[in-house]
């Protein structure tokens, strides 16, 4: 006797159901706070590439002074994975709630800081230490605070918008990207050369201690997520150390750094490099931070997408479809720059950016998923901060380097960003889709089967409105 076909039941692409109030909390605090930390690192990059070469490294030749400005950009990125391992210890230990609270402070102060540092000219060599110092600070915080930020929101999350909910996390580095290019663009508008290089490139900094206030508020609102309290209490405490979680992980972990590479290898080119390379090659300083603004902000639209697909057809997926588009932006970008028309390239720049930010929808829920409860923060952070550290933080100063090396030609940079990429994509491709956060199977799909609902294995987005059935 032949057993009749459970139905297939298509699931909608925004969901109707409402989410318990402490997500909502957990979803606008970790969004204004991932904004509000990426702010100051948008506005860091951002004058790394124009104002610091003559501030704090004008002793050098001006090649040699871009050089050492990007290097400096890069040291964020080395402290990250250190961050990573001490936060995300402590966040697998005593609970995200009390490490964000600590991440968010440290950031803030650095960056007040930075906008108080007196020039090369007023107190000689202190001014580029102190500066590395503060930098150094930026990104030990951002190690715990990127990762921290997107668990407390997704294991807050109703099952069937964890992706969606840690793809509002990623929001922060193109609203902030806006945020900091639109301040900047209307500052080296409205200022002389040298009020802009006086005080000027100040101002986005000295905010930090406003930001900080507002962000510490918001968070003080937020509770522990039970996700984390129950998956603790069945282990009785039990954590793993960071060399435990490296030793037992360490494959997993490099996939997820390969995989995520060319998300992060394409928004710096772009973002940080590109802005020199753009002010070099017959645009205006205020035409190259609109041109990164706009980019930026159609890239918000990509990363809330992204995030609503991930959850219907899977992280993975999502990340490769930007990848794909990111190797398209690879081969494609200087030589669209070359033709020096504003309206293509800010066309190539939203292509590239938009390409990269809808792959990173998928990021924060597919290394979330990877680990289990008392190792997922210590794992997913080291997996994103390795990622930064290997493809983003070097990608600027190799970028400059390389064109320097090779006359101004962008041949070299454009090979090793495509290889890059392919490689990442072939990775993508010998990849599976990781557990829920409760440690079962995904089912990834517009349509799914009843049975499938029903037994958990896969949670479409439910509606107060009856849902597609097809047989």
């Amino acid at each position: 006797m032949s057993q009749t076909a459970s139905p297939r039941i298509r699931r909608p692409l925004r969901p109707s159901t409402p989410a318990p109030p402490q997500a909502k909390r957990a979803v606008v605090s970790g969004t204004f706070g991932s904004a509000l930390e990426w702010f100051d690192f948008a506005v860091y990059g951002a004058m790394s590439a124009t104002v610091f070469p003559a501030l704090f490294f004008n002793e050098l030749d001006p090649a040699m002074g871009i050089l050492a400005s990007f290097a400096t950009f890069g040291v964020g990125f080395f402290a990250r994975p250190l961050g990573g391992i001490v936060f995300g210890h402590l966040g697998d230990r005593i609970g995200r709630r009390t490490v964000l609270l600590t991440t968010f402070i440290s950031m803030g102060v650095a960056s007040l800081i930075i906008g108080l540092l007196p020039p090369y000219s007023a107190i000689g060599l202190a001014a580029p230490l102190l500066l590395v110092v503060m930098r150094f600070i930026q990104g030990f915080a951002l190690g715990g605070e990127a990762t921290g930020a997107q668990l407390m929101t997704m294991e807050h999350a109703p099952t069937d918008r964890r992706a969606f909910y840690g793809a509002l996390m990623a929001m922060g580095s193109p609203i902030s990207q806006v945020a900091a290019n639109l301040m900047l663009a209307v500052l080296s508008g409205v200022l002389s050369e040298a009020a802009f290089m006086s005080w000027g490139w100040r101002v986005p900094f000295l905010l930090s201690i406003a930001l900080v206030a507002v962000g510490v508020y918001i968070r003080l609102k937020v509770e522990e997520t039970p996700v984390y309290q129950e998956g603790m209490k069945e282990l009785a405490q039990e954590t793993s150390s960071p060399a435990q979680v490296i030793k037992t992980h360490w494959v997993t972990m490099l996939r997820l750094i390969l995989a995520f590479s060319p998300i992060v290898l394409t928004f710096y080119i772009v973002s940080v490099f590109g802005i020199s390379y753009l002010t070099t090659h017959g645009f205006t300083r205020s035409q190259t931070f609109t041109i990164i603004m706009i980019s930026n902000f159609l890239s918000v639209i990509a990363i809330w997408w992204g995030g609503r697909l991930a959850d219907v057809y899977g992280r993975r997926k999502i990340l490769m479809v930007g990848s794909i588009g990111t190797l398209i932006a690879s081969v494609m970008f200087f030589a669209v720059v070359d033709l020096g028309s504003f309206p293509v390239t800010l066309l190539m720049v939203a292509f590239a950016l938009v390409s990269a930010q809808f792959g990173n929808a998928g990021q924060g829920a597919l290394f979330a998923e990877a680990f289990p409860t008392h190792e997922r923060y210590t794992g997913s952070a080291l997996a994103l901060t390795g990622a930064n550290l290997i493809f983003a933080a070097p990608a600027p100063f190799i970028a400059s380097w390389l064109t320097g090396l090779s006359g101004g030609s962008t041949i070299s940079i454009t090979i090793f960003w495509v290889v890059t990429i392919v490689a990442a994509i072939i990775n993508m491709l010998l990849m599976g889709d990781g557990k829920t956060l409760e440690g079962g199977t995904h089912r990834f799909g517009r349509y799914v089967s009843a049975d499938e609902v029903a037994s958990g294995a896969a949670a479409p987005a439910a509606s107060t409105t009856p849902m597609e059935v097809a047989r």
